[in-house]
């Protein structure tokens, strides 16, 4: 029972915090409703309530069909960034891992890309989020095998540096590919810089692979702790790390694409949140992954909260907001993890 009081404390303090930035989400807006109504008209909807919070139709339309997908999305999106990006550095044994820099956001990326130039329309809930999926596992596969294959002399930066090199790689056939058909240009760039004003249907979408994919890296919490002490450690208790690594390196892949496939290139966040966590948390996996998860949702309705705030009524991208805090926090990291091998 001992053992479980920091991840309790960490959760609790995790999941208050996206509750208040949750309420903030839902209460700010361009179109000036009553924060007060529009917590009643949450609390209306719940089972055994019934309140009335003197809003117009049109704003309980605002409400619902606007500001609580959006929360949600940029909630799922945050989650699914942070926790893959734990994923990473467990599988990875490195710091700096995160879907951003290891390539696994531009190879959903190119592929997501690909699926709306080529096939426009009929780019559904299923082709878009498979695409993604595999353009996240090959990017990641990719720096891997540049970074094995420039030896461990380079230490924690050979994976990082590998990863840009096919980022950029990536990213420039993704600006390739887009001028093949310039009339998806806008809504490409738009989705780049990251957006998580989606509807109902990209709820719906998302909410799969973030169950599937989150509920199997919280399972594998306690094996990435053993992978932390080393390989001849963990094959000594037992663990085929190998099958270990390859489970982890995918379901962080699927909680990538997922993400990118429904917000885009947010970066940083897998790198931003497991950070903090650690700091504040402690450095067990057990608790890292659920408290970056949680941590990483309210991280990213906080940035889309700024996002839509800072030059109302017009919407900065939530990419950029992330890469002014992101950017700093990792040459902070950068510097602290010198010298280290991994």
């Amino acid at each position: 029972m001992t053992l479980l009081r920091p991840r309790g404390r960490a959760l609790l303090v995790a999941v208050a915090v996206l509750a208040i930035c949750l309420i903030l989400g839902l209460v700010t807006g361009a179109a000036g409703i009553s924060p007060r109504g529009v917590v009643l008209a949450l609390l209306d909807r719940l089972p055994f309530v019934s309140v009335d919070p003197g809003l117009t139709p049109a704003e309980l339309g605002i409400v619902f069909q606007l500001r609580v997908p959006r929360v949600l999305i940029a909630a799922m999106v945050g989650g699914l960034l942070a926790i893959a990006g734990a994923g990473y550095q467990g599988v990875f044994r490195n710091p700096l891992a995160d879907p951003y820099l290891l390539g696994a956001a531009a190879g959903a990326g190119l592929t997501v890309t690909l699926v709306v130039v080529f096939l426009g329309g009929r780019a559904g809930v299923i082709a878009v989020p498979v695409a993604a999926f595999a353009g996240a596992v090959g990017g990641v596969l990719l720096a891997y095998a540049l970074g094995r294959s420039a030896g461990r002399g380079g230490g924690t930066a050979t994976l990082v540096l590998a990863g840009v090199a096919v980022t950029s790689f990536l990213t420039a056939l993704q600006t390739f590919v887009q001028q093949l058909k310039v009339e998806e240009l806008q809504r490409i760039y738009a989705w780049i810089l990251g957006n998580v004003g989606g509807g109902w249907e990209e709820v719906w979408m998302v909410v799969p692979y973030t169950l599937v994919s989150t509920v199997v890296l919280l399972l594998h919490g306690r094996l990435l702790d053993v992978l932390s002490v080393g390989e001849e450690e963990a094959s000594s208790l037992g663990l085929n790390a190998g099958r270990a690594r390859l489970i982890v390196l995918l379901a962080a892949s699927l909680a990538t694409a997922s993400a990118v496939a429904v917000g885009g290139l947010i970066a940083f966040v897998g790198i931003v949140v497991p950070h903090v966590v650690r700091r504040l948390a402690g450095w067990s996996y057990r608790i890292v992954l659920p408290v970056s998860f949680v941590g990483g949702a309210a991280f990213l309705v906080l940035a889309d909260l700024i996002a839509r705030s800072v030059l109302a009524p017009a919407e900065l991208p939530i990419g950029v907001v992330t890469a002014f805090v992101g950017a700093p926090f990792f040459v902070m990291v950068l510097r602290m993890t010198k010298g280290v091998n991994t």
